[in-house]
């Protein structure tokens, strides 16, 4: 059963994908398992690149998740905002403004678990 968590979805991905003839779980275990335990940079670096590159493309669902990633890695909500605004510049607005809008999501849903 895969259900949200926080902003993040939790479960048996294996299952869920694999039963819609999607092989996914494996690389999804080999990125979060291999790659982002690499040596030669920090998971807060990985955070930066991986942010600055969902950001560009596009992609709000996975800039959530990982947005949330890149505060327990240390990054600053003022470092991911310069990051949203360095982009304008060589994404394009519309990239910017969409990573914008999902990264104010998160932090909305961060302060209102802060309060309640």
């Amino acid at each position: 059963m895969i259900r949200r968590l926080d902003g993040v979805l939790h479960g048996d991905y294996r299952t869920l994908f694999r039963g819609y003839g999607l092989d996914l779980a494996d690389l999804r275990e080999y990125v979060y398992g291999d790659v982002w335990e690499r040596k030669e940079l920090s998971k807060r670096d990985r955070s930066l690149i991986t942010v600055a590159a969902l950001v560009a493309l596009g992609w709000q669902e996975q800039l959530k998740t990982h947005t949330e990633r890149a505060l327990g890695n240390g990054v600053t909500r003022v470092e991911l905002s310069e990051l949203v605004t360095h982009l304008a510049m060589y994404s394009g607005w519309p990239s910017a403004m969409t990573g914008a809008h999902a990264m104010c999501d998160v932090f909305e849903d961060l302060d209102a678990k802060k309060k309640g």
